[in-house]
């Protein structure tokens, strides 16, 4: 139940981050703001997250987990609830970079907190069930927030994650045991290594940053490059949505028994899905095919990187947690940047050729950081490669 609560956690700040795009047009026609200005909105939430998430992490890292997962919840119920009521885009701007502030806090801590109760053979499994509610976010959670928007007021669905927040922090309280963070069963990585935890931080910026700079400008991609109808393109999405939730999930069966193969698979898998889009992107069958491929292994690479960071934290898994995020957001925000300037220079049908470049430099940082693995080892030591 404890895993659940948290899943659903982050479902909800999964939500919340990216429910003002699909808001943008409502929220800045009730506030009377410009698209350019509402959508910023986006970008504050994502730079309080990379700014505040290691330095959060030091200053609390001696406070028992379930008391920074109900102060955490309880933080965002407050943001989202004073963002469902504020008058003015400044103090919804507000709401929201303290909406980011528990964000950075939740993720840093949610995968430790969860995996601390369960036996360590079984740490891959329940990561991946903790990735499944982010997963579910963009699939679930966003469209169903935007809708419920265009029926009613952009406020609601904040009131409605607001709740939801606030029984999830009662919850926590209720389940989580109390104790001293370097008491639980993940507070430390199982296979501690300063520099493969360096290299897995490299490869993650690298990998994101390529990743985003074609999420960021999918839709640009299927209408103007691919050719679909504006109809079609809420059922890509959704197919692809789909795919992402499945990846999660399979990949969930073999991360404990083989998480640096995992991290090759999909690695791999993002390298022939971003090469098909730039090579066939103009054909809707293998476009449709390819970005199913796409989420799928891209929605599998946040519980590998996640397990792989506990894993090879060589301090606390709450630090190594925080830095893994903080790369990934630095990623987000520099692939949607390159991603521009692609477009800027060309055309949108070259961003992919760009991801399966970052993707293959990625798969070479793995690479080398499973090679320094199998040099510590004997010689006839099992490896898992």
């Amino acid at each position: 139940m404890a895993l659940i609560v948290v899943a659903a956690g982050a479902f909800c700040f999964v939500t919340s981050e990216t429910l003002p795009s699909g808001l943008l047009t409502l929220i800045a026609a009730g506030l009377g703001t410009s698209f350019s200005t509402t959508g910023q909105l986006v970008t504050a939430y994502a730079v309080v997250v990379v700014l505040f998430s290691l330095p959060m992490t030091f200053a609390t890292a001696r406070i028992p987990h379930r008391t920074l997962l109900t102060v955490t919840l309880g933080v965002f119920c407050a943001s989202t609830l004073l963002a469902a009521v504020a008058p003015t885009f400044g103090i919804l701007l507000v709401s929201r970079l303290f909406s980011g502030l528990s964000h950075a806090r939740f993720w840093s801590v949610a995968a430790a907190a969860v995996t601390g109760l369960f036996p360590p053979e079984i740490r891959g499994r329940v990561v991946a069930r903790l990735a499944l509610g982010q997963s579910l976010g963009p699939v679930l959670g966003v469209p169903l927030g935007v809708w419920l928007g265009q029926q009613t007021d952009w406020r609601t669905p904040f009131f409605v994650l607001g709740g939801a927040s606030l029984l999830l922090t009662v919850a926590v309280f209720l389940l989580f045991p109390s104790y001293p963070p370097a008491h639980g069963g993940a507070a430390r990585g199982s296979n501690p290594s300063r520099l493969r935890f360096l290299l897995l931080l490299l490869s993650t910026g690298i990998t994101v940053t390529g990743g985003m700079a074609v999420l960021t400008y999918i839709a640009p991609f299927i209408l103007d490059y691919a050719g679909f109808a504006d109809r079609s393109l809420s059922l890509v999405l959704g197919v692809s949505g789909v795919a992402g939730v499945l990846g999660t999930i399979l990949v969930g069966r073999f991360l404990d028994a083989h998480p640096g193969r995992c991290h090759v698979v999909v690695l791999v898998g993002l390298v022939v899905a971003y090469s098909g889009l730039y090579g066939l992107g103009t054909w809707p069958a293998f476009v449709v095919a390819f970005i199913a491929l796409n989420e799928a292994s891209f929605g599998a690479m946040a519980g590998v990187l996640m397990h792989r960071g506990l894993q090879l934290a060589p301090g606390t898994t709450d630090i190594a947690v925080a830095a893994v995020s903080t790369a990934f957001n630095v990623g987000i925000a520099a692939g949607a940047f390159f991603g521009g300037r692609i477009i800027a220079a060309s055309t949108v049908g070259d961003v992919p050729l760009l991801a399966a470049l970052l993707m293959s430099v990625a798969l070479g940082v793995v690479g080398a950081e499973l090679g320094t693995k199998a040099r510590a080892q004997p010689a006839d030591a099992r490896i898992d490669r």
